[in-house]
Parts: C-alpha cells; structure tokens; sequence
C-alpha cells in the first residue's frame, strides 16, 4: 500500500511542481544508481530538494529512494508522521546524541540491506541558499564497513532561492541539479568530506545558474 501512495503522490504533485512550476536542468542523470544499495549524498538548501530528487526516477524505483530525515522535524505530530513515513517513506535519524553510533543509523543499514536508495544530506540540516554548510560525518559512519554500497554526489542550485528555509510560498526559479560520478573509497571520515567538499566544487562549475567564479 505505502508504495501504491508513493508511486501516486510523485506522478500526482511531485513531477507537477518540479516540472511545470520549475525549470530545472538536469545533468549527469546516467550516474544517478537505479539499485540499492546505495547513496545519494546531496546538498540541502531547501525541502524542494527530496521532491526534485523524486522527480528524476522512473516511477517503477521511487518507492526505493529513503530520504534520511530529522525525526524531532517529521515526527513532530501524528499526521505529519504518517505521511512523512508512509508516503514519502522517510529513515527518522534522532538529532539528541544521546544514541550510540550503531543506534543512530541501524535504520539506514536496514534500508540499505534492503536495496534501498538512501538520500542523505551531509550537511545535517538545510543552509543559506546556495550555500553548503560544514559537512557532517555521519555518512562515513554508515558506509565505513559496507564496501558495496557507493556513494553518488549530487548537487543543486537554485533551489534555495526557490523555497528558502522558514518560507511556505513557492517561488518560481531556473534551477539545476548535477549529478556525479561515483567517489573512490575513502580511509577516514576527513577524506570522505574532502572527496564530497571537492565532488560539489566540480558539479557547482557545471550549474548554468551559478554565476560566481569558474
């Protein structure tokens, strides 16, 4: 049943917005993983993020993608938790530090057991608008002992201008999203940042709505 919802509440108002309401350019799609297990390591400026995310997968995979998401945010009321759960089909990550490493991110190997598509924002919470915040280290601790699940950036831009944080209206903008290739193997957690931090400078080069420097 919850894929049935899913499946109906992408093709419905997911693609909708993301394709009438916002013009979004698109590349490097082949890289995206059709199959789990596997990791999405996105920038996070805004909640459009997962929904655009959503978007490009065939309909046939979207009941795959597990967005990793903070539970005090999306379990904060029982309806909000139904739908965060049942629809979008959220991993609730408690944000108190109070959980162990293994506590904290069981759900995620479960997931990725499974031959989920974890979506999983490294920056731990949603930024300045096209800006990326500090990198965080969980994704390290997820994959650090599971040598087949490879992590794809990806990065978008334009999105935080679109519908910034604490904003409920929905503002029309160009935006992009670059997706790259596979990162190598990393020894540490710093590496691991450092391959992400470098993986984002690249595919922020390739936006066609960034205009800083090249």
């Amino acid at each position: 049943m919850n894929r049935i919802l899913k499946i109906l509440f992408v093709a419905l108002f997911v693609r909708p917005l993301v394709f009438i309401i916002l013009g979004l350019n698109v590349r490097g799609r082949k890289y995206l993983p059709l199959s789990g297990p596997a990791i999405i390591a996105a920038n996070h400026n805004s909640h459009l993020d997962t929904m655009v995310l959503f978007s490009l997968y065939p309909l046939s995979v979207v009941h795959k993608l597990r967005p990793v998401a903070a539970a005090d945010y999306f379990l904060c009321n029982p309806l909000i938790a139904w739908f965060s759960l049942n629809v979008i089909g959220i991993i609730p990550i408690a944000r108190t530090g109070k959980i162990n490493k293994n506590g904290i991110f069981s759900a995620c190997h479960e997931a990725l057991d499974n031959g989920d598509i974890i979506i999983l924002f490294p920056e731990g919470t949603r930024g300045e608008p096209e800006k990326t915040s500090k990198l965080k280290k969980g994704i390290y601790h997820i994959v650090k002992d599971r040598e087949d699940t490879p992590i794809v950036p990806l990065l978008t831009h334009g999105l935080g201008r679109a519908l910034p944080r604490g904003e409920a209206l929905l503002v029309p903008f160009n935006c992009d999203v670059v997706v790259g290739n596979t990162l190598p193997p990393a020894a540490s957690s710093d590496e691991l940042l450092a391959l992400l931090n470098d993986a984002y400078a690249r595919l922020l080069k390739d936006c066609l709505t960034y205009t800083g420097p090249a």
